[in-house]
């Protein structure tokens, strides 16, 4: 059985006659005739009455009329809603961003700005646990509308979104800084650069990280390169925040992050504005996404973040 017989036997119970509910319906009469014998032979009794002029119902026919309208309703209040899902769904864009920016941005910045400009944005909260090439792979692959990451030259993977099927936004300049624990007297317990014959316990990232190329090709480039040993490697700068605070070594992390930390004297920078790096805060999408919505939050961002001029790295 299907809900548009139904809706022709509710046609013909209106209208009494199987010609004008044909037309009503906008199907052939022998047509009509066909659907109702189904309807009648699907319930096992007879619904119209064709002895009579109009045609009439039978009792079963009074009875069936009244369940078909429901059912009739119920299922165009579902498809009604079923439009209105997709039609939300197609609108809503898909956030990705690492940890660290979930943590410094999201909740302060880029769900604020969103819900200001009325715009349907969800957070994969599963990239929040991503590595570096994540990112790129569900930019590419359409699993997501934005990815806010960082940015680096020495970062390999991140040149896979540098060519014409993807544009960015820089949203703000970021540093990583070395940072340390506190010693008994309040001072770092780790300073750069260490010796040969005392190197710096080290709390770096694995090669899948944003930060690792970044950090290799800054000491790489040194006149007086850090004397360093490393002592753990992780994926992201929470965690080499939490090692180095509990005086694990010393590690590079976004300054962002630890604002606090240094204002609050739960750990002090390990060494100078020299040992400071560079990098990018990008917003990433694929150029040619013709979401309505994506493109009314990029020209809002556009308009915000490209007035600003900022220092190549």
């Amino acid at each position: 059985m299907e809900v548009r017989w139904l809706d022709d036997f509710i046609a013909l119970a209106k209208t009494r006659h199987f010609s004008r509910a044909a037309d009503e319906r906008n199907v052939t009469q022998p047509t009509l005739s066909r659907r109702i014998k189904l309807l009648e032979d699907e319930m096992g009794v007879t619904l119209i009455d064709r002895n009579t002029l109009p045609l009439s119902l039978t009792p079963a026919g009074e009875t069936f009329l009244a369940g078909a309208e429901q059912i009739s309703r119920i299922a165009r209040e579902t498809k009604s809603r079923c439009n209105e899902i997709r039609e939300e769904q197609g609108s809503r864009l898909h956030f990705a961003t690492t940890q660290t920016l979930y943590l410094c941005f999201y909740n302060d910045w880029v769900q604020p700005f969103a819900e200001e400009h009325g715009i349907n944005l969800e957070l994969n909260l599963k990239s929040t646990a991503w590595v570096g090439a994540d990112f790129v792979n569900a930019l590419t692959q359409g699993e997501t509308d934005l990815v806010l990451c960082y940015w680096h030259p020495a970062i390999d993977f991140m040149q896979a979104l540098e060519d014409e099927r993807f544009e960015h936004l820089t949203v703000a300049d970021e540093l990583l800084v070395p940072v340390s624990a506190l010693d008994d007297k309040g001072e770092p317990q780790f300073r750069l650069p260490g010796s040969s014959r005392k190197p710096l316990p080290y709390i770096g990232y694995h090669d899948s990280a944003f930060a690792r190329p970044v950090i290799q090709q800054f000491v790489q480039q040194r006149l007086d390169p850090p004397q360093l040993v490393t002592m753990n490697e992780n994926a992201h700068a929470v965690s080499v925040k939490a090692m180095v605070k509990e005086g694990f070594g010393v590690g590079w992390v976004p300054r962002r992050l630890i604002d606090d930390s240094l204002k609050y004297g739960q750990l002090a920078l390990a060494g100078d504005e020299s040992w400071h790096i560079p990098l990018q805060i990008r917003l990433y999408r694929r150029r040619h996404d013709h979401n309505s919505n994506l493109e009314a939050i990029w020209a809002l961002l556009a308009e915000r973040f490209e007035q600003a001029a900022r220092p190549a790295i």
